[in-house]
């Protein structure tokens, strides 16, 4: 696949502003932080707003609308303490958008052997943060099942037709799994040193590698 130079210097773009988003975030330099977040989300909807899409066209809406619900997520995340909820919720609308992104195309299934190391991970990851979660529970439970059917489906895709637009999909899709689990296990579970830089430094390729699948 020839990228054009405009997603790739977009593709920079994204990246510069996600590592000043994990730098400010560390060296607690909130101005920076409130600023450079949105921005290298912002520049990810840009790339898959701009992209060709040789693809179908619902497939690039649902990722774009995937993407504008994670930037409302961003943003609220931004201020956990009043707005974890409503960031979990958009979260939760962005994999289901993921989801009917992914779905298996007429003709096709989800294998059992694709599906069940999510599912199993879903609910190992579930049973670590259970009793951290308190009245949290279900929220929680019912977004890690949206996650790993978002990962499974973007490999069942990726397994059904093959080429390069569904590997990526595919490793964003993972990288997003990956970034979700330490976020979670952080908040709920027990504290890790770096993170904030772990789940910025999965969640922005993440959602560059999903863009780039348009």
């Amino acid at each position: 696949m020839t990228m054009p130079a405009s997603t790739i210097a977009l593709s920079l773009a994204a990246m510069a502003g996600a590592a000043l988003a994990a730098w400010s975030e560390a060296a607690k330099r909130r101005r920076v932080h409130l600023a450079a977040k949105p921005l290298a989300t912002i520049l990810i909807i840009v790339i898959a707003a701009l992209a060709p899409a040789p693809v179908p066209p619902v497939y690039k809406t649902l990722v774009l609308a995937g993407l504008l619900f994670s930037l409302v997520g961003d943003i609220a995340l931004m201020f956990p303490a009043k707005w974890f909820t409503a960031g979990l919720a958009a979260f939760l609308a962005a994999q289901v958008l993921y989801i009917l992104a992914f779905r298996p195309s007429p003709g096709h299934s989800l294998s059992l052997g694709t599906a069940l190391p999510f599912m199993l991970y879903g609910l190992l990851m579930f049973f670590i943060l259970a009793p951290g979660l308190g009245a949290l529970k279900i929220p929680v439970f019912v977004y890690i099942a949206a996650i790993t059917l978002m990962a499974a489906f973007a490999a069942g895709r990726y397994i059904a037709i093959g080429g390069t637009k569904p590997m990526l999909a595919f490793a964003g899709a993972i990288l997003f799994l990956v970034s979700d689990s330490v976020l979670a296990y952080d908040r709920f579970a027990r504290k890790i040193g770096p993170a904030r830089i772990l789940v910025l430094g999965t969640y922005f390729p993440a959602q560059l590698l999903i863009a780039l699948s348009v």
